[in-house]
């Protein structure tokens, strides 16, 4: 799935800490030379890059990312899309429909807006042309570590919408309203930042949509509780399977056919 303004408590720091190891999991540690691989160039209609941290990236056998269940609800629709990133997933999935996963994505485990802005334009260029774009959990690793002023953090969402508008004026950005972590672990200040998260995700939503490109929200909070994680932050089956469900909801309103 900002570092806010208010004070913190020595708990909360330590409890901080514990979020975000628990986000970048094992192996995942955010690389400074981690570059773009070039792909060959998707013809497909509906190019989608899942966009996002560990929550897109996924984690199989600890934690499961939404992809699969989304691709699966997909192929099961009959659309004709391309998953597209420089980004490709080694867990073993099985064929469904005589068809095998498609592993490509943007998810980097651990990783904030300002890494994920930094590194934006150039999986760009190596992924093309892109048509719709799932911008998971926005600002949810920011939330955790608070390494940067609540005022950066929306800044780098902004940017980042920017900058995928700026390479295709015709982009559709789903962006999510992101799924709270286990209920233990949100804390009143952890509560109390994620609520402001959710605001602001739908005012960005509303002000950097375009005539030519939607930004829509995606409500991921509502229904969404402790039983849908494997962790304290991380999807299990059942809550890639919701998420993947909110997106497709959503999905079938801009697919091409």
């Amino acid at each position: 799935m900002n570092p806010f303004t208010h004070p913190k408590s020595q708990f909360f720091q330590t409890i901080g800490i514990f979020f975000v190891a628990i986000l970048m999991g094992t192996t995942f540690i955010a690389c400074d030379d981690d570059e773009p691989q070039p792909k060959p160039p998707s013809h497909f209609n509906n190019k989608i890059m899942p966009l996002g941290a560990s929550r897109v990236e996924g984690a199989r056998p600890d934690f499961e990312s939404y992809r699969y269940e989304l691709w699966k609800l997909l192929i099961e629709g009959g659309w004709e899309f391309d998953f597209i990133g420089t980004q490709t997933d080694n867990s073993d999935y099985d064929d469904f429909q005589a068809s095998s996963f498609d592993k490509d994505h943007e998810g980097r485990g651990g990783w904030t807006s300002g890494q994920i802005l930094d590194g934006l334009e150039g999986w760009l260029e190596s992924n093309g042309e892109i048509d719709i774009v799932l911008f998971s959990s926005p600002g949810g690793n920011d939330i955790l570590n608070r390494l940067s002023p609540y005022d950066q953090t929306i800044s780098n969402i902004n940017e980042i919408i920017d900058i995928l508008q700026a390479k295709n004026p015709n982009v559709t950005i789903i962006i999510e309203r992101l799924a709270p972590g286990m209920s233990s672990i949100m804390t009143p200040e952890l509560t109390n930042d994620f609520n402001l998260m959710q605001e602001e995700v739908t005012k960005i939503a509303n002000e950097q949509s375009t005539s030519s490109s939607q930004v829509i929200t995606v409500d991921m909070v509502t229904g969404f509780n402790d039983s849908l994680l494997a962790d304290d932050v991380h999807y299990n089956e059942a809550g890639a399977k919701f998420i993947a469900d909110r997106y497709y909801e959503v999905l079938k309103g801009v697919l091409q056919q």
